[in-house]
Formats: structure tokens, sequence, C-alpha cells
């Protein structure tokens, strides 16, 4: 058995007595406690959820966007590809990078200086040869993520302010950055409570039996804390009023 270190001994004594399963709120106050005292960096927070259903259904696979009121804590880069007057709604919009062909031979060259790209329908039919390439970074703009749109004005503000992608792996599990250590309480709550709302709001109809199998808050480098899932729905919606 691997000795532990310095770190993982001062957060398990930091762990110690704290209550499992958690309220968001208490989950949260905690992970704030063990990263201050353990951390010397600004951790990201993350949401692990399993859920119950099955995705070789089509109909009860789930992926869509929500927008974080208090935003990743970080700056997104956006990149567009349109045409014409599209191009420029997208640059005064925002957009770090804009434009129709040449966009598409920088990333074809090996240009991905940046985190989500944003494309209209009518520019889909170039993307398609670079597809290879984008698919595997999870940078395929898609319909259902709000990244295929004429409003490119609008997908890039939501981009900006914050918006994260959630969608079910072949285990029905579910993982989203919600924020930063360094975040207010009331950040990290708004955040975190916003992505369940929305999740709660995309169970399939065909779904059965409980929803939330098991909801997790974590930091980058420190504990897991399991959340009373039985609870998590209730909470969320107290909190949203």
């Amino acid at each position: 058995m691997s000795k532990q270190t310095k770190k993982q001994q001062k957060i398990e004594q930091l762990m110690e007595g704290f209550v499992q399963p958690a309220s968001a709120k208490d989950a949260i106050a905690k992970l704030q406690e063990v990263a201050k005292e353990t951390s010397k960096f600004n951790e990201t927070v993350e949401c692990h959820l399993r859920l119950g259903i099955d995705v070789r259904h089509a109909d009860q696979q789930i992926r869509s966007t929500t927008v974080l009121p208090a935003g990743l804590g970080k700056t997104v880069r956006v990149c567009v590809i349109a045409k014409g007057a599209k191009v420029t709604e997208a640059k005064e919009a925002g957009a770090d990078e804009a434009g129709t062909e040449d966009i598409i031979d920088k990333i074809a060259g090996g240009w991905f200086e940046f985190d989500t790209l944003i494309a209209t329908p009518d520019c889909m039919g170039m993307l398609g040869k670079l597809g290879r390439v984008l698919g595997p970074k999870g940078l395929m703009p898609n319909p259902k993520t709000g990244t295929v749109t004429l409003e490119v004005g609008k997908a890039v503000k939501d981009a900006k302010a914050g918006k994260v992608e959630f969608r079910a792996d072949k285990q029905g599990m579910i993982h989203v950055p919600i924020g930063k250590i360094q975040f207010t309480q009331e950040d990290l709550m708004k955040n975190y409570s916003t992505l369940i709302d929305a999740i709660l709001r995309a169970k399939p109809s065909s779904s059965k039996g409980t929803f939330l199998k098991s909801v997790f808050l974590t930091t980058t480098m420190g504990p897991g804390i399991k959340l009373d899932s039985k609870n998590v729905a209730a909470e969320v919606k107290e909190y949203l009023g």
C-alpha cells in the first residue's frame, strides 16, 4: 500500500467528522475549506452525476447546454465559421476569430487556439473534411449544443458568459465544471443549482425509476463529496425559488 503524501494526510484530517451524504451548500463550504489549507492554485470545482438512464436507447440519451450565471472563471476563446454579415456580427459580439475559408485552412493546418467553435448552417458542409480532427477534441459544431446557428452573436455571448455542455456517457455519467474554488459560495451554488435544474429538465420521459442515482462535488486535486441525491432536487428548487 502506497504511503500517503502530506497533502493527502492533511485532507484526511480536514474531512474527519464531515458527514456524508451532504447538502450541496455544506459540500461547497467544506471543499473551499480544504482547498484553502491544501491548494496553491485556484482549482476547478466539478459536478459528477450518475443517472438512471440506459443510453443504449436513443430516447434516453442526454446532451444539452446551460449558461452558468457566475461563469466558469476563465477566458473562453471563441472561433466562428460564417460568411458575410455573420462574420461581422460574430466579431461585434466578442468572437476571438471569425471568418470562412481562411479559418478552415488554419484549422486544417493544425491551429486549435480556441475553446468553442461556432458555425452557421451554410458553412457546415465546408467543415465536413475537418470532422476527424474536430470530433475527437469535442470541437465539432452541433445543433444540439447551439453551436450550429444563425444567431451567432447570441451564441458567442453565451459561450463567453459560461455556457457548458452536459452529456451522458456510455455509463450514464455526466461530468461538468461549475466554476473555481475561489468563487464565493453564493456563486458556486448559483452555478450548481442552474446545472442541476437543466439536467432535471432534460430527463427523458422514457426514464423510469430513480433519475439521480448519485451526485458528487469535487475539485481538481481535492476530495470527492457525496451529496444526498434524494434531496438534491428539493434543495435546488428551494434555492432557485
